[in-house]
């Protein structure tokens, strides 16, 4: 469970346990019981049931014999954000021309916590185990995009970063202690890409670059994907990157008019 800050007056315990149990569920885990719900979130029996309670009143869980799950309330939530997000709204035509151009899937991703968030993709019809979709969240460490967001971190963030993140190995290539990884960064920061070989699925291979704002501060990153047994590393620094650099050149240039 998150702190509750519980020396700030201002600070609403009640509206953060509401958020924490909508999070609970996931991809994974669709029908939730309150005891699930408690273990998922830390917080006691009594609590999670008051929070699923309430979010049944509003129409944002629904209840099937005694397991609950989301309602379609629940994506007003997001669209809320990617409505009132420029780059969000921005960014899919940019993405549409790139996968078009290279027949891959093409995504944005921003940086929030120690994960990235899939903020707008355009997908090709390729079969790959790890279902993305816009709002999917994904480890930082292990991801092209991620990585590139990480490069551009200042070095009291990254420092703060390395020291709390588990480098968990997704394969057997996933870089997995923070020495190689701060090293990785900065091979990626002053090559101003970043490229991944199976290091969060087997066979999954994507080339990312940095999606800068006005003042050449990164708003986001964009990436291409694909299977390792259909492109090479070298194609992709030799065909992909430069569609991509462009792509990402484009929408920077929509963002700075």
């Amino acid at each position: 469970m998150t702190d509750t800050r519980s020396g700030d007056p201002d600070f609403m315990t009640s509206l953060e346990r509401g958020l924490q149990v909508i999070r609970a569920f996931s991809e994974h885990r669709h029908h939730l019981t309150i005891s699930q719900v408690s273990q998922t979130t830390g917080l006691s029996r009594a609590a999670a049931r008051r929070c699923l309670y309430t979010l049944n009143k509003l129409g944002y869980v629904g209840e099937d014999d005694k397991r609950y799950f989301l309602r379609p309330l629940v994506l007003t939530l997001g669209h809320s954000y990617l409505a009132s997000t420029p780059l969000a709204t921005l960014a899919q035509p940019c993405l549409d021309q790139v996968s078009e151009q290279l027949g891959e899937s093409c995504s944005v991703a921003v940086l929030d916590g120690d994960d990235i968030v899939y903020i707008c993709r355009s997908a090709e019809k390729r079969i790959i185990s790890i279902n993305l979709l816009v709002g999917t969240r994904l480890p930082a460490y292990c991801t092209s995009m991620g990585q590139v967001l990480l490069a551009q971190l200042p070095d009291d963030a990254l420092d703060a970063y390395l020291d709390r993140v588990r480098l968990v190995a997704r394969t057997a290539r996933t870089t997995t202690t923070a020495t190689k990884l701060r090293k990785l960064l900065k091979t990626v920061r002053e090559s101003g890409h970043a490229l991944l070989d199976q290091e969060l699925e087997e066979g999954l291979r994507s080339i990312a670059v940095p999606v800068r704002g006005a003042n050449g501060s990164v708003l986001a990153a964009m990436n291409v994907s694909t299977h390792a047994s259909r492109v090479s590393l070298d194609e992709m620094l030799q065909r992909f990157l430069p569609v991509l650099t462009q792509g990402a050149r484009g929408l920077g240039s929509v963002l700075l008019g």
